[in-house]
């Protein structure tokens, strides 16, 4: 039984498995355990990755090619001529290059250092990566980059430059795609357009290869660069930083030189081992001279013409603003106009869409043409960079500033300026974006232009340089003053502009233009900063503005003058080309004719002698060209010198000058100072002829048809009658000849009282009165002297009635009867009479009657005890001293009367004189002809001389009345008053 179950148990005993079924399980195990450690692994990975990517777009064919091909590129601008001024203002040089463009031997050189299997691979080297992983662990000398090309493409144009392992992660991924999307050649000529090659010899950080070949050697064509060139750019873009031979500043790093070097030879070693080059090439690059072949220091040009380059950006950039407000204007819906799109912004809107326009302008590659003349420009800046030229720095106002603009009168273009004296200094533009008060240079555009041009007045048209009386709410009323101190009554319009007075401006303003009409013709000319407080403001065309002009805009309207009347706006930017060539703006010249070519003529001609006869005495000696290069022109300045201002042209070009401080409360002191902006026209301008005679092609102004010269009433400026004794012949828009006479004068028997004419009494003596040719005027000085007396009840502060009177009051028609009332009784004596002798000619002074009613004072003379004779008489107001020529070596005695208005008599109670004889009369001296010249040292420059009066009265020529049109020999410019003063009528026989 035993035995039995022993056996059962034997038989049922599995047998033993071999060792392979053993080992078959377990690789099975293994195979299993394996494949799910790699979905494992895969599936974590693919986590990690997708955390990654997760926030990453998918970029579109679309968009890399887009993303890929666009680049920040370099902009230019260009003088007139072509010439570059230099590189728009950013601190990188970018110069795009097609792949065609780029020479083998660069594309060699760079994928032996940076890519050696460009062409195998799809974005990504395993080979590369491995051999730089085991560099950076064996710390080998040699150590070359882990990226592709592509890889490198996508992380500058799609990730920032972080050394980051997400970032590595996105690069792949980035490079697997541009792979699929772009071609070799497309990638390859990216990279070059977009890497950094360090800094240029300008200084500028250069990307690209087409902009480091440039920077960096000078070569603008790449074909140029020989193997050892090539093989020195190639190295760079791994450590620009470090391998830059140049500063920030273009200063030569021999240090970073030297790094640069031994890189060069690791990449010429490369293209050896690579087969790029023989071994001759290779041995030839070696000895180049590379330090030779560097480019030479060039300063940038934000450093060379700091002033313009950053104006050239302003205005170049307000146009770029105004193309895309126009394009989307024309996209949209609607049809606003630039001008509405732009007013509808906030001025926050405005600042940021120009900001935007300067970017699109630094960054897009545009070439930026101006109207400069690189000569004139510089001609210029001598003038202003010379300091003996100005006045010394004042350490509580600063530096004298100055600003200045040359415009071509037939086109508008700005052919150079002066913005300032130091950008260093001041940024600002003072030519451009500065705006001060424009003083008397205002006075042709707001006042006698328009008056010509509408026949209110012509050059030899008279106006009353006598006061006006101004409301004013401080001080209850304001009486405008000339710069001279002086009021010189009737006077040519050519003479008050010619001495650049007040009133006569004034009252053309006010009263025959109108302001409304006058600062509608000042727009018409450009000036555009004319505010709403300006309407009301009377003294406007002195100047007296709330807030002023700008050199830029008051130099543009006076070139419209040089234009013959065409208004042409002023304009700096010729044309913009793009990167593509495309000229997205071209300028177009597109004149007004805003007033005739007579007005223009006429204006020119009232300018003329500004400088031959006037204000711009210093223009006049200090301008060297007059026998080749006509100018006329016209100055300015504040009531304080605050500014002064020179606008003057030649037939071709209009130059604007300013001079002041930064800040307006400080003024320019003294006669230097204050005809600095004269000075500083007639340097500049003798300057540019110099440099750039060309500009200057017309020898005259040329007179247009309808201008004729005629001759006119002195008294009136209407034709002559047989009455009118002095004359004025000038020039006339054949439009507006006065058809007219004379009804300016009459002949009237009168007496003198406080300066004013009156109709004497009945029984006033006749040896008081005169009687002579007198003049009408529009405000008869009877009333004048009404009103200010009215006024001076009211005003705080006022001159002496006798401060107002004109020089030519003596010579108003009376209109009103003598003040004076006879009292009935003989007027008290005069006392203290007195006689001297100087140079052979008694003087008898005496203290006056205490009587109101008193007309004047006579003399009465005896000699050797003999019967005293009348010998003169002196009206009241005309001085207590009377002189009397007495033979020699008489004995003379003297004594003097008091005359009233009735005619009553009383003999003074002392006879002067006795037995001393009469003395041998003396020679005087020779009488100095005052001229009508500004007074030297004076410290205003817009004064005339203290002798003269200015009135235009002149005496009688010994020749009938001349013909119209005709000259009259005995009756040139010059003259005396009625009252015998002398004077320069300022009125002029014309050529």
């Amino acid at each position: 039984m035993v035995e039995e179950n022993k056996k059962k148990n034997a038989k049922k005993r599995p047998t033993r498995r071999s060792w392979l079924r053993r080992f078959g399980s377990v690789v099975k195990w293994m195979f299993i355990l394996g494949v799910l450690g790699i979905l494992f692994a895969g599936g974590a990975m693919a986590g990690y990755i997708t955390s990654i990517v997760k926030s990453d777009p998918v970029r579109s064919e679309q968009f890399i090619q887009q993303q890929v091909s666009q680049n920040a590129i370099t902009g230019f601008a260009y003088f007139r001529d072509g010439s570059p001024i230099g590189q728009l203002r950013t601190e990188e040089d970018r110069r795009l290059v097609e792949y065609n463009n780029i020479p083998q031997i660069v594309i060699d050189a760079v994928l032996a250092i940076e890519d050696n299997n460009f062409y195998q691979h799809k974005g990504i080297d395993l080979n590369g990566t491995l051999r730089a992983i085991k560099q950076k662990l064996l710390n080998e000398s040699v150590q070359t980059g882990g990226s592709t090309l592509t890889q490198q493409l996508a992380r500058r144009v799609f990730l920032n430059l972080d050394k980051t392992e997400d970032r590595k992660v996105k690069e792949i991924l980035l490079s697997l795609r541009l792979e699929r999307f772009l071609s070799k050649q497309e990638i390859i000529t990216a990279y070059l357009n977009k890497v950094p090659f360090g800094n240029g010899s300008n200084g500028y950080n250069v990307y690209g290869i087409k902009a480091a070949a440039k920077g960096i050697f000078g070569q603008d064509n790449l074909d140029k660069l020989n193997i050892a060139q090539a093989a020195y750019l190639a190295g760079l873009p791994q450590l620009p930083s470090a391998y830059s031979a140049f500063s920030g500043t273009g200063e030569f790093n021999e240090t970073a030189f030297n790094r640069a070097m031994d890189r060069q030879r690791l990449v010429l070693r490369r293209m050896l081992e690579e087969n790029k080059i023989t071994q001759s090439q290779y041995d030839e690059a070696l000895t180049f001279d590379i330090k030779g072949s560097l480019a030479p220091y060039t300063k940038k040009a934000y450093a060379t013409y700091p002033y313009l380059m950053l104006e050239t950006e302003r205005k170049a950039s307000e146009i770029l603003l105004s193309l895309n407000q126009n394009k989307t204007d024309n996209t949209g819906t609607g049809t606003s106009t630039t001008t509405s799109t732009s007013t509808s912004k906030t001025p926050t809107d405005n600042k940021q869409l120009l900001e935007a326009a300067r970017q699109q302008l630094m960054t897009g590659g545009y070439r930026v043409y101006t109207t400069i003349d690189k000569k004139v420009y510089s001609a210029m800046h001598s003038i202003s960079e010379d300091s003996s030229n100005f006045t010394k720095d004042s350490k509580t106002k600063g530096v004298e500033q100055t600003a200045g603009m040359m415009i071509d009168n037939k086109t508008g273009a700005i052919l150079g300026m002066i913005e300032g004296r130091n950008f260093n200094i001041e940024q600002m533009n003072y030519a451009t974006q500065m705006v001060r008060q424009p003083g008397s240079t205002m006075k042709p555009i707001a006042a006698y232009l328009p008056a010509l041009d509408a026949g209110l007045i012509q050059p030899a048209g008279i106006l009353d340089d006598a006061p006006i009386i101004l409301k004013d709410g401080g001080k209850g009323f304001h009486i405008p003053k000339n710069s001279n101190n002086r009021y010189q009554g009737l006077v040519t319009a050519r003479y008050a502009l010619n001495k650049s007075l007040n009133l006569p401006a004034l009252k053309l303003f006010n009263d025959k233009v109108g302001i409304d009409n006058a600062w509608a013709f000042a727009k018409k000319l450009g000036i555009t900063t004319i505010q709403e407080q300006d309407y009301s403001a009377k003294t406007g065309v002195l100047g007296g503005l709330r807030y002023g002009v700008s050199v830029e805009e008051l130099t543009n309207a006076y070139s419209a003058i040089g234009n013959k009347g065409a208004f042409n706006d002023a304009y700096m930017i010729d044309k913009i080309v793009d990167s593509e060539g495309k000229i997205v703006y071209q300028h177009k010249v597109n004149p007004e004719q805003v007033f005739s070519e007579q007005t223009a003529y006429l204006m020119t001609d009232m300018l003329r002698t500004v400088i031959t006869d006037g204000t711009a005495s210093t223009v006049k000696s200090k301008y060297k060209h007059f026998k080749d290069i006509p100018i006329v022109g016209k100055t300015g300045s504040t009531q304080n010198y605050a500014d002064v201002w020179f606008m003057g042209y030649t037939p071709d070009v209009t130059l604007g000058m300013w001079v002041g401080y930064k800040e307006q409360i400080n003024t320019l002191q003294g006669d230097t100072q204050r005809r600095q902006a004269q000075s500083l026209w007639a340097k500049v301008m003798n300057a540019v002829i110099d440099k750039q005679p060309d500009l200057f092609v017309t020898d005259k102004f040329t007179q247009p048809e309808g201008i004729v010269k005629k001759t006119v009433s002195a008294y009136s400026g209407k034709l002559p009658t047989s009455l009118t004794d002095r004359f004025n012949t000038d020039l006339f828009n054949a439009k507006y000849v006065p058809t007219t006479s004379d009804d300016g004068i009459s002949k009237a028997r009168y007496i003198t009282y406080n300066g004013v004419n009156y109709i004497p009494h009945d029984g006033t003596p006749d040896d008081f009165l005169r009687e002579k040719i007198v003049v009408k005027r529009e405000k008869p000085i009877q009333e004048l002297v009404k009103e200010l007396l009215a006024a001076f009840t009211k005003m705080k502060d006022h001159e002496s009635l006798s401060y107002y009177m004109p020089a030519d009051a003596k010579s108003d028609v009376p209109t009103e009867v003598d003040p004076r009332v006879d009292d009935g009784n003989p007027p008290t004596p005069p006392g203290n009479v007195n006689v001297s002798y100087s140079t052979g000619k008694a003087v008898i002074s005496f203290t006056p009657s205490g009587s109101p009613d008193v007309v004047g004072y006579r003399l009465y003379r005896s000699l050797n005890g003999g019967s005293f004779q009348k010998q003169a008489v002196l009206s009241v107001g005309e001085g207590t001293v009377f002189q009397s020529s007495t033979p020699a070596g008489a004995n003379a005695t003297f004594y003097v009367t008091a005359v009233d208005v009735g005619g009553h008599e009383t003999a003074s109670g002392t006879i002067a004189g006795g037995p001393i004889a009469t003395p041998e009369p003396t020679d005087l001296p020779e009488p100095t002809d005052s001229g009508s010249e500004p007074t030297p040292g004076s410290d205003n420059p817009e004064v005339g001389s203290p002798d003269d009066p200015g009135v235009i009265l002149q005496q009688p020529g010994s020749t009938d009345i001349p013909p119209a049109g005709g000259a009259n020999p005995g009756n040139n410019s010059g003259g005396n008053s009625a009252g015998g003063t002398g004077a320069n009528t300022g009125s002029v026989t014309t050529h």
